[in-house]
């Protein structure tokens, strides 16, 4: 018997940063563990690759180390310099 191949299995998710309350934390969409910017050691998601556009950051992938989903960050601001 042929086993079934699994379609989605390496979905991206997409989450708008501008939907987020707080300090931008957020749970994997998958697995639940949290993700937070503060986070710098790469023990919970490891960053894929960055877009630029007018030299400003326009998009971020990730990747959970849990459960290798690969995340989609939109929704960056350019804050205004006061």
């Amino acid at each position: 018997m042929m086993k079934k191949a699994t379609v989605n299995k390496n979905m991206t998710y997409t989450i708008d940063l501008t939907k987020i309350d707080g300090d931008g934390a957020f749970p994997c969409p998958k697995c639940g563990v949290m993700i937070s910017p503060e986070d710098e050691t790469e023990e919970v998601y490891q960053i894929v690759e960055t877009r630029v556009k007018n030299d400003e950051l326009a998009e971020l992938t990730l990747m959970c180390n849990k459960c290798g989903s690969k995340i989609k960050l939109v929704g960056f601001l350019s804050q205004p310099e006061n």
